[in-house]
């Protein structure tokens, strides 16, 4: 099993999130097609759900809230980025063309955090830990195993995570288009043009991938439990993936890998 424990290295993406309409019944839904275990937490964190899986955390669910005369966020999943120092981050963020959308905050004693976008229009977390580093266990049936920039321009993008987070970009041979995300000589995910399967005019978004052992099965319990598909199973370089909707809109993939169980 693919336990994390060492602090994830500044840039690597090391935790998601889901925003959603009806906490619970999201946490029902992940709960039954990845076996996660989670459930409203304190008030005092704003009910925020840490999930499980096998005993160590792999994604946390939060119900939707907006300032007041705000519209509500849309419901999806979010990427952070790690991060040594939340607040210089921030300013790197801000000097290389990005948008503060929440600023540097304390969660508690388990570390700080900031939510901004990159220049065109790509949300993203940033995560200084202090107890908590992130995701638990990676790489694993159920658990994120990719994280993904779909962007309308790859050049802006590449440039801007590059200055502000340290990901540096790297075409991928026989990927005409594709591009790996890396820190220092290690792919931490990747980043594409938006894909032509997803709807007219969707906006530039990091996806989120989950590993399972049977994409064809995981999708047919989805779509049992509510869900709908937005992309069916096919075969790719890294494995057979779907892209899929959860049953309150949050759009993700799954994916087998040739070498999972």
């Amino acid at each position: 099993m693919p336990e994390v424990t060492a602090p994830y290295k500044p840039g690597t993406p090391c935790w998601v999130d889901l925003m959603t309409s009806d906490q619970q019944a999201a946490l029902d839904f992940y709960r039954d097609l990845f076996g996660w275990q989670g459930e409203i937490g304190p008030p005092e964190f704003g009910g925020y759900a840490m999930c499980l899986l096998n005993g160590r955390p792999v994604a946390g669910i939060m119900a939707r809230t907006a300032p007041e005369g705000q519209p509500e966020p849309p419901v999806s999943w979010t990427t952070y980025l790690a991060s040594d120092d939340v607040e210089a981050t921030g300013s790197a963020i801000a000097d290389a063309g990005g948008a503060i959308l929440y600023p540097a905050m304390d969660v508690g004693t388990v570390g700080r955090m900031l939510v901004a976008a990159d220049p065109t229009g790509a949300v993203f977390g940033v995560w200084q830990k202090v107890d908590f580093i992130g995701a638990g266990i990676v790489n694993e049936p159920g658990a994120l195993v990719w994280n993904e920039l779909n962007t309308g321009d790859t050049d802006a993008a590449g440039s801007f995570y590059h200055r502000a987070v340290g990901l540096r970009p790297a075409t991928i041979q026989g990927m005409d288009g594709y591009f790996s995300l890396n820190v220092g000589d290690r792919t931490v995910g990747g980043m594409q043009p938006v894909p032509e399967y997803l709807a007219a005019g969707t906006p530039a978004h990091w996806m989120t991938y989950f590993s399972v052992d049977d994409t064809d099965s995981t999708v047919d319990a989805l779509v049992r439990a509510g869900g709908s598909v937005v992309q069916p199973p096919f075969d790719m370089q890294s494995g057979r993936m779907a892209v899929v909707q959860d049953p309150q809109g949050a759009v993700f993939a799954v994916i087998a890998s040739p070498d999972s169980p």
